[in-house]
């Protein structure tokens, strides 16, 4: 049986946190959710997933307060008034194509923030930081699959640079403490509560209401996604592998094996809605890169897991899920 941990959650009323902490819930955790809320995007989407945590709520095995990571002394609180084993930070400005209009969001938030979540750590004794890292650090890297020992110093926006930052910090951090750090490199998740301003739910919402699909790098563009259930699964089994607290400081890929041309992606969406598109052929936008592909073999190797859901599985149980959202 595994020991109950108290666990903090950063992020807990985003897409991946939302899943993370009924997960975590579920399997009898005591749970602390941080999440700022803010306007990135839809507040209500945020508000309805805290909302289908409330089971976990009145439990009192999930525990939420609306604070930013940015803000240190409200940070060191809850540090303070709760034994922390474990910190899964999931907190930071999100978004390849925002960075490039607002990059000092993405210092304030994914710098700072995470500064701030590691000297909490160090302060208070935390065992163990979970962090989401991104697949977006191996920038222009041209040999594909991405392995973990590829170099990851040619980042392609901001938002790249502030995920590579932290993981560079995250290693200082594990050098100079003891203090030991897991990085997450996501590869395109996606599913059910997902964020608005991916890709799968934008082009679901314009093929449903008739609206051209803005299809950039005319569509040449493929992706390792990655389905929600995967990830909160490998995280899960990293929480309880005792073997990376030997390693002290590690980094996985989380990332479905087979790339997904786009246009096969958009035919997957069409085929699920019984519907065409219609399409708006784009170039390249700046900050974007054009593939990317995920080897989980190191992720396999730790836990005996790596994704496995199918796309037309997934695309299936997302569009499922917006239909009853939206109604």
């Amino acid at each position: 049986m595994k020991k109950q941990k108290n666990i903090l959650v950063t992020g807990a009323a985003g897409f991946i946190g939302y899943h993370l902490v009924n997960k975590l819930c579920s399997e009898g955790n005591k749970v602390f959710g941080l999440d700022n809320l803010n306007s990135y995007y839809n507040v209500n989407l945020k508000k309805n997933r805290l909302k289908e945590l409330k089971p976990h709520i009145d439990s009192k095995s999930f525990i939420f307060f609306k604070v930013d990571i940015a803000n240190l002394s409200d940070l060191e609180i809850i540090f303070k008034k709760n034994n922390i084993d474990l910190v899964i930070n999931l907190a930071a400005q999100a978004g390849v194509r925002y960075s490039l209009e607002n990059p000092h969001e993405y210092i304030r938030s994914n710098i700072n923030g995470f500064m701030n979540i590691l000297e909490c750590c160090r302060n208070f004794c935390v065992d163990k930081v979970i962090y989401a890292s991104s697949s977006s650090v191996y920038g222009g890297n041209k040999n594909l699959p991405f392995y973990e020992k590829d170099r990851v110093d040619n980042p392609l926006s901001i938002y790249a640079t502030t995920k590579r930052a932290n993981e560079l910090m995250a290693y200082t951090y594990s050098h100079l403490y003891n203090l030991n750090t897991i990085g997450l490199r996501f590869f395109t998740v996606y599913g059910p509560w997902g964020r608005p301003d991916m890709a799968l739910h934008i082009f679901t919402d314009n093929i449903i209401n008739a609206k051209p699909l803005k299809i950039f790098n005319n569509g040449k563009h493929s992706r390792s996604f990655t389905y929600i259930d995967d990830i909160i699964e490998s995280i899960y089994k990293l929480i309880y592998n005792d073997s990376l607290l030997i390693k002290k400081y590690s980094i996985f890929n989380i990332g479905g094996e087979n790339p997904t041309n786009l246009m096969d992606y958009i035919v997957h969406i069409e085929n699920t809605l019984s519907k065409k598109g219609i399409y708006e052929f784009l170039p390249l936008q700046k900050g974007d890169v054009e593939k990317t592909e995920s080897d989980t073999s190191e992720l396999y190797k730790t836990i005996n897991f790596k994704p496995k859901t199918k796309i037309d599985v997934g695309i299936r149980k997302f569009v499922n899920w917006y239909l009853e959202y939206y109604k």
